[in-house]
């Protein structure tokens, strides 16, 4: 009887190991996917890159994932998983980063580069959801989840409910945060604050 416990708290922890590493070889192959589909586009970033740039093999991927598109749905799941995770921080720290005149400070002058492959990253996945239908329905998710976020912590105004303005407010969030990456010069930071203002105002 000895013996047979001990197997089995020697099968628990190798169990354990396995589902550790598990986690590790997942974490690594969504680091790898996050990058290169940002880099590349997804449809110019393969499986094999994905598994090269993770050091593992293609192996590794299937026994992770059904295939690309699980590979997305389970990065799509960590970013609506992870409230730090958005690819609008720059805009939204100049909101509260602005001197008297509505400029904001020099640090916010230069787009970030986590922020920039978030946005590439967005676009990708949009991008991807408009073609293929199991990807689709997961995107539309991640934007509802974002828009009832916004919306709870906004009342009614101006004849509009606050799922319309959050709705509003997210366009606002990403047409304005990839319109500043490309052309950060002209479209600043502290424009967000002025957007957001006219967006969300209250009916005196």
């Amino acid at each position: 009887m000895t013996e047979i416990r001990g197997e089995r708290d020697s099968s628990g922890g190798s169990a354990q190991a396995r589902r550790d590493r598990r986690e590790q070889t997942r974490s690594a192959l969504l680091a790898a996917a996050e990058r290169l589909w940002a880099e590349r586009g997804i449809h110019g970033a393969s499986l094999d890159d994905i598994a090269a740039a993770a050091g593992l093999t293609k192996g590794a991927v299937y026994s992770n994932f059904a295939g690309k598109t699980d590979l997305l749905l389970a990065l799509m799941e960590r970013f609506t998983a992870d409230p730090g995770i958005d690819v609008c921080d720059e805009l939204q720290a100049a909101e509260q980063d602005t001197d008297c005149t509505g400029r904001s400070s020099p640090r916010q002058s230069a787009p970030d580069d986590r922020a920039r492959r978030l946005a590439l990253l967005l676009v990708e996945f949009w991008l991807y959801g408009m073609r293929d239908y199991a990807a689709g329905w997961r995107i539309a998710d991640w934007y509802a989840e974002r828009r009832a976020r916004l919306a709870s912590d906004l009342p009614p105004a101006d004849d509009m409910t606050p799922t319309d303005r959050a709705a509003l407010t997210l366009a606002l969030d990403l047409g304005l945060t990839l319109q500043h990456l490309l052309d950060p010069t002209q479209v600043r930071p502290d424009l967000y604050k002025t957007g957001k203002t006219l967006v969300q105002r209250q009916t005196p």
